[in-house]
């Protein structure tokens, strides 16, 4: 059974920047259970829960609305994710659309004006890098599929 690297909010934790979740409504949180690996990679990285909104720059650093570089602990929870892909043999994760760490198609543009660009955060791209394929908390039907084809060999 393949292990799949999960965003924590996803499953209902409330670890998100401002103290909530990011449940998803779909069968699949439930029914695979215990496929999941849970990461939140700002909250592994050093961040406490609620913690000033962040967003990636055009420059690479990920700044709070306060104007505080938060790059560094962006960075050790990407590497711990790619930590925990190792130790699970992960070839899979589906991670938080739009979070300056797990935006997988789209990220907020670094203005927080709420305007999202195309982009991935820090730990997909880490997980892109090392050859795991991401899918958006908006794509676990495409990842239900990713799965199977791998299950069926």
């Amino acid at each position: 059974m393949e292990k799949i690297l999960i965003s924590r909010c996803l499953l209902g934790e409330q670890v998100r920047y401002d103290g909530n979740d990011n449940l998803i409504p779909h069968p699949l949180i439930t029914t695979w259970r215990d496929r999941w690996v849970p990461v939140c990679p700002e909250v592994s990285g050093g961040l406490p829960t609620p913690r000033p909104p962040a967003e990636l720059q055009q420059d690479g650093h990920i700044i709070t609305i306060e104007g505080e570089d938060v790059s560094a602990a962006f960075n050790r929870g990407a590497l711990h994710a790619l930590m925990l892909c190792k130790q699970h043999n992960i070839r899979f994760a589906v991670l938080k659309e739009n979070s300056p760490s797990c935006g997988r198609h789209q990220i907020y543009d670094g203005t927080f004006s709420g305007v999202k660009v195309a982009g991935q955060g820090m730990t997909t791209q880490a997980l892109l890098e090392a050859g795991i394929q991401v899918f958006s908390d908006q794509e676990l039907d495409a990842l239900a599929d990713a799965v199977s084809v791998i299950e069926s060999r």
